[in-house]
């Protein structure tokens, strides 16, 4: 049997942390953001670590488990 393929679409969202947390970009960066103010753009900089509940799902994508 073949081994598990990673899920490539997961791997360019998000990055592993050393504990096995999940870091993502938050929603609602990418463009339209003229009319946000600019302390909802400041806080949307950088990454954010992903809540507890999808957390398995996405280890498994990542290591190539099926999902």
């Amino acid at each position: 049997m073949p081994k598990m393929k990673t899920h490539k679409a997961t791997k360019k969202r998000v990055r592993l942390t050393a504990s096995g947390k999940v870091k993502h970009r938050g929603a609602g960066t990418s463009h339209l953001a003229v009319r946000m103010s600019s302390k909802r753009r400041r806080n949307l900089r950088g990454t954010r670590v992903l809540a507890e509940p999808p957390t398995r799902a996405i280890q498994d994508c990542l290591r190539g488990n099926s999902y």
